[in-house]
């Protein structure tokens, strides 16, 4: 479904250039879902806009379903929620949502159809009518998902959604994600800095090392679906495969602080 193959990407200045990513490879299987992880300034989110064609590779290549992503050009049917909600303020919970779904042509009835019908999924009926600025920060990141899932994407890219939200809010959002996930089978990419969250959604996690960046660690979560996430982390399994992807994890945060920490030789 995804295939990132020898990717790098280098950030060029007036006086040095600068390796972000090294050299990336990794595939994703259809309706897989898999987490990337990795220290500060490792590449995790330009890696997802390269794949989201927002950003070009400084070199390897990018495929969706075999169609090479082309920089500028969004995939068909891909969908990206950001670290910031993309929630017009100005727009009610329901127009928001329809939003998507106007720009392509449906009705009016069509989009009511669908928007009732997202809402239900995500424990949101009745809210139709209400504005941004009435809904809670947890609300707000559902309706920013249920903003992309509307256009149907095949391919999900979520660059941290639930970073600014309190614990709570957070573990309840995994639910609904992986309910939402587990009825419509989307493939998954999620960046995220929570290796607690990872675990807990994720097929598998990628371990970036500190950069210029590198897999390190393609760790497969063994624990089985659908997942109670508001008991999952008190079991032994969950504890095993935090600690399985910390070994690794741990050490490239140790060394992308000493590399923090050298004095720059730059004029």
């Amino acid at each position: 479904m995804i295939d990132v193959a020898h990717v790098s990407k280098a950030y060029l200045s007036a006086t040095r250039e600068s390796w972000a990513i090294g050299d990336v490879s990794f595939t994703v299987a259809k309706g897989e879902f898999v987490c990337i992880v990795g220290p500060s300034g490792c590449g995790k989110s330009t890696l997802l806009n390269m794949i989201g064609s927002f950003m070009a590779p400084s070199a390897g290549s990018i495929e969706i379903d075999r169609i090479p992503v082309v920089p500028g050009t969004i995939p068909n049917r891909l969908g990206y929620i950001f670290q910031k909600d993309t929630v017009l303020p100005w727009y009610t919970v329901g127009r928001n949502i329809g939003l998507g779904l106007k720009f392509r042509g449906y009705s009016d009835l069509q989009i009511k159809e669908k928007v009732t019908r997202l809402l239900a999924l995500a424990n949101l009926s009745g809210s139709e009518e209400l504005l941004p600025h009435q809904l809670s920060g947890g609300m707000r990141q559902r309706v920013a998902l249920l903003m992309t899932l509307a256009c149907e994407p095949d391919v999900l890219l979520l660059d941290e959604p639930f970073g600014a939200l309190d614990s709570n809010t957070k573990m309840t959002l995994h639910h609904e994600l992986l309910d939402l996930w587990q009825k419509l089978g989307q493939t998954v990419v999620m960046v995220t800095h929570d290796l607690d969250e990872a675990v807990t959604l994720a097929d598998r996690v990628i371990v970036l090392s500190a950069p210029p960046s590198r897999v390190v660690l393609d760790h497969r979560v063994d624990l089985p679906r659908p997942r109670n996430v508001f008991g999952l982390r008190d079991s032994d399994n969950f504890g095993r495969n935090v600690r399985a992807i910390w070994s690794v994890l741990g050490r490239e945060f140790q060394a992308a602080q000493k590399v923090q920490e050298e004095p720059s030789h730059v004029a």
